[in-house]
């Protein structure tokens, strides 16, 4: 994540919380040894309570209103962090976890925030069916904007059970 040392902690005690929210599943990617992994990703099943659910919840209905806010938020699944270090960037690792992370999921879809701009993160999103709801969220205490994406699942090619309904209208 390359985070400064001084916000590790919190980084530490955000990511343990999480991993304490219903749904919560996790992907890593190797090699593991000596080299260290190339990359992970998590998420949960996304709730009202929840700091960013309900940051973007709050400016997603100001916006775009509830009933489109609560179809992408009600039932959702929230892609919290994917990072890949740099030298594997490019090369199929982030594409990889979104797949297994997302396999299977019974949420009707998944969202997520990043850095808004033309980057590389965004159109990995994108080819995977992601478009964007928000496109430059401020949050509190943020000097960046992010956008918010969302997709209907299953993402292409992972699995699911269960049939979706037609998602509202992306930006």
């Amino acid at each position: 994540m390359a985070a400064p040392a001084g916000e590790l902690p919190g980084r530490l005690a955000i990511m343990q919380r999480h991993a304490g929210y219903p749904g919560f599943r996790a992907v890593v990617t190797g090699p593991e040894a000596p080299a260290g992994p190339v990359g992970f990703a998590y998420g949960f099943h996304s709730a009202a309570g929840q700091w960013w659910h309900d940051v973007v919840y709050a400016t997603l209905a100001a916006e775009r209103g509830a009933t489109t806010t609560s179809w992408w938020l009600g039932d959702c699944f929230e892609v919290a962090e994917v990072h890949v270090h740099p030298r594997h960037q490019g090369r199929g690792a982030g594409r990889a976890m979104m797949g297994r992370l997302a396999a299977g999921l019974a949420e009707r879809t998944a969202v997520l925030s990043t850095p808004d701009g033309h980057t590389r993160a965004r159109r990995l999103y994108r080819s995977l069916g992601f478009g964007t709801l928000l496109p430059a969220l401020y949050f509190p205490g943020a000097s960046s904007a992010y956008a918010i994406m969302g997709a209907v699942l299953p993402l292409p090619g992972t699995r699911s059970t269960a049939a979706r309904s037609a998602s509202p209208s992306r930006r």
